[in-house]
């Protein structure tokens, strides 16, 4: 079997496959640490990603994964950090809400204390749990997903999908964030409103805050805007005032892989071989990864 991407969606499908007894290549046009993975905040909620029902059933699967690993964060990049959603709601949440242990109504909003994935080191590890299980990972650049030479191919291409399927379905909602240095926050925080391009939030990660953010649809760029930048940093230091004189570390934006809904359903081939695909999953391929690779993992192994 052959898993295109090495993302969050792709290394932790493979991982399923490999550990199930599979033999398992990840093909990937870049290293892991360079994909939009990387680039994510890392915090467990369900956002940008559709239908809700279905990602609500897949992202509380991944968190119970996630509470696990939690108890090796230096090992796993998963640690479990309280924090607040600033005006969310549960009676506007789906059911899933209500199965999120500690997860609660409070002045502000939401709070609970929720996975927060240090993605580079997460995704370092994931790499190295599938080299356990026999895979391996190949930098291999994909033309065309049909001609990838495996009787079983599992697409998890992110935007790439855009074109390698080709699915115009999927399109780009362009995120940034500004990393700086922590000036001792030590709880995550968000403010979404989803009428509009720009939110609020900062992660805590092990040395380093995160701050966000922005989700621009339709827009390529992989440029920081340095407007952009100081508008992030602005919205942050309103909430958390220490933030306005943190050092800033480095800029970073990735492209999430927005669709109507996630696409993971089987394709089988002319030739008699079959195609899975796993993508589409917005700003939440971090919350929902180890649900739909379960659900991506079982399609691949079965024969009928």
């Amino acid at each position: 079997m052959i898993v295109v991407g090495s993302g969050i969606a792709g290394l932790t499908t493979a991982v399923l496959l490999a550990e199930s007894g599979r033999r398992v290549r990840v093909w990937a046009r870049e290293a892991g640490e360079r994909t939009t993975s990387a680039v994510a905040g890392g915090l467990w909620w369900p956002y940008r990603i559709e239908p809700e029902p279905l990602a609500g059933a897949w992202a509380l699967e991944s968190l119970a994964v996630y509470e696990e690993l939690a108890g090796r964060p230096e090992e796993t990049g998963v640690r479990l950090v309280d924090g607040v959603h600033q005006g969310a709601r549960l009676d506007e949440l789906g059911e899933w809400a209500g199965r999120v242990p500690g997860l609660r109504a409070v002045a502000e909003g939401l709070a609970a204390r929720l996975p927060v994935i240090d993605m580079p080191v997460h995704l370092s590890w994931l790499r190295q749990r599938l080299e356990k299980a026999g895979g391996a990972v190949e930098v291999r650049e994909v033309a065309d997903l049909t001609a990838v030479p495996a009787p079983v191919v599992i697409n998890c291409t992110g935007l790439g999908a855009r074109s390698l399927v080709p699915d115009p379905a999927v399109r780009p909602v362009r995120g940034q964030l500004v990393v700086v240095e922590n000036p001792g926050v030590t709880s995550w925080f968000t403010s979404v409103d989803h009428a509009s391009a720009a939110s609020t939030y900062f992660i805590p990660q092990p040395g380093r805050l995160l701050l966000g953010g922005t989700a621009e649809e339709d827009d390529w760029s992989l440029e920081p805007d340095p407007a952009t930048a100081e508008a992030i940093v602005a919205r942050c230091a309103a909430v958390r005032p220490e933030i306005a004189g943190a050092r800033v570390l480095t800029h970073r934006v990735g492209l999430r892989p927005a669709r109507e809904a996630v696409r993971l359903e089987r394709q089988p081939l002319p030739d008699g071989r079959l195609l899975v695909h796993n993508y589409g999953h917005g700003g939440a391929g971090v919350t929902v990864a180890w649900g739909c690779a379960r659900e991506a993992a079982e399609s691949a192994n079965r024969t009928t």
